[in-house]
């Protein structure tokens, strides 16, 4: 194993999840950058075993995987990981309202551009042989003052408690001479994974629509969600491609007939939450999260040809946005989020992401949309909320006001 990495003046991986927090302790730097030489697998295997074999009471492997599985992941073997309980929320973890900060914002592509891609891509999709393929686009922010990640991340864990909120430094250099590493920071609504023995569960989401801050609307655009031909048709692609890779290891698997909703202060989500029980030999949470990654939700499918395509159409690399970020114990339990609703920052500058799911029936004015409500999230947590470069999405209720009926009778 490399040599134990400097300690840092932040944490190196920081995770609070609805049930739990966890992050590596940056001060005593007792964790290791781990070598993707032979396979992720293998190599976390491998670092696992030589921490227990140097005495470390809980190794653990924590980090993201990048969209593209052929790329180097960021991930760490660590000791030094401080977890427990999500301490409740109060009213004074809100961060206090400050002072719009001087930026200048670019759209990388603009909304325009966007729209004109969806419409190619929708045109392209039966002769590229694609049922659905997931297109992203970014927005660059650069500021006046550093960016302080931990700061960021802590608004976002307040405005977002139902969220897995991450922090996670990308090992990648700095954009500029003397600019930090990267850390990329969000709050993603998706669970890929989680195994806790031979419990697994996953709760893919597909199928999106913006909040409103005015209760009716807010309910009318949920219940058009749940009844939107084309949003049911994007979401079971996804939620048939989770089921058909867990099935042969599962001796139980659970999965709703229909799909429910989920929401975030910025959008609702069609969500299918599945569940079941592994046969033996159990495979690792990493083995899990690997084997799910990519899904329908962020790459389409099929997934080899859209991912394909997201190479070819969109103007930038990904990086870990739409990878996947968690941990895995030695034991083989762990949980793992996709890794949306996010930004790299690095300094002054701060890279936001956000795609949306393109099918035969997409229009792309509102797939444009969806991806500027998509942005509020990380836009909030910078304070930069009332930014219109990006398509105006008004803030919303963190909760609709009255229960929304799903499909088989259940509220979201």
């Amino acid at each position: 194993m490399a040599p134990d990495t400097p300690a840092g003046p932040t944490s190196p991986f920081s995770l609070s999840t609805p049930a739990r927090t966890l992050t590596v302790d940056g001060g005593r730097g007792r964790f290791r950058p781990l070598s993707a030489g032979g396979g992720t697998v293998p190599a976390a295997s491998a670092a696992l075993r030589g921490a227990r074999a140097a005495g470390w009471d809980d190794p653990r492997i924590v980090g993201a995987l990048p969209f593209r599985t052929q790329d180097p992941a960021a991930l760490l073997v660590a000791d030094a990981v401080a977890g427990g309980p999500r301490p409740p929320r109060t009213p004074d973890d809100a961060d206090p309202a400050l002072p719009a900060p001087r930026f200048r914002l670019r759209e990388e592509p603009s909304a325009d551009e966007y729209a004109r891609l969806v419409a190619v891509a929708v045109d392209r999709l039966s002769r590229e042989g694609l049922d659905k393929v997931v297109l992203a686009r970014t927005l660059l922010v650069e500021l006046e003052e550093p960016l302080d990640p931990a700061r960021v991340l802590a608004r976002l864990a307040a405005e977002n408690p139902g969220a897995h909120n991450f922090a996670v430094a990308t090992g990648a250099d700095g954009t500029g001479p003397g600019d930090p590493r990267p850390v990329l920071v969000g709050a993603s609504p998706e669970l890929l994974v989680a195994r806790d023995g031979p419990r697994v569960r996953s709760h893919p989401l597909a199928g999106s629509a913006p909040r409103h801050p005015d209760p009716a609307t807010d309910r009318d655009r949920a219940h058009a969600l749940l009844s939107s031909a084309k949003d049911l048709g994007e979401h079971a692609f996804v939620v048939e491609a989770v089921a058909e890779r867990l099935r042969p290891l599962c001796s139980r698997l659970d999965v709703p007939p229909a799909p429910t909703l989920t929401a975030t202060a910025t959008m609702w989500h069609l969500g299918t939450p599945v569940a079941g029980l592994l046969r033996d030999p159990l495979p690792s949470a990493l083995e899990l999260a690997l084997l799910l990654h990519p899904t329908p939700a962020v790459c389409g499918t099929p997934s080899d040809t859209a991912a394909r395509a997201i190479g070819r159409w969109e103007p930038f690399d990904r990086g870990l946005y739409a990878g996947a970020v968690g941990w895995c114990d030695a034991d083989g339990d762990g949980e793992w989020a996709v890794a949306l609703r996010c930004a790299e920052i690095a300094g002054t500058r701060a890279r936001l992401f956000a795609g949306a799911g393109i099918v035969a029936g997409s229009d792309p004015a509102s797939e444009a949309a969806e991806t500027g409500a998509k942005f509020r999230t990380m836009l909030n947590a910078l304070g930069l909320g009332s930014v219109s470069a990006a398509p105006a999405v008004p803030a919303a209720p963190a909760a609709p006001a009255a229960p929304v009926p799903t499909p088989h009778g259940g509220h979201p």
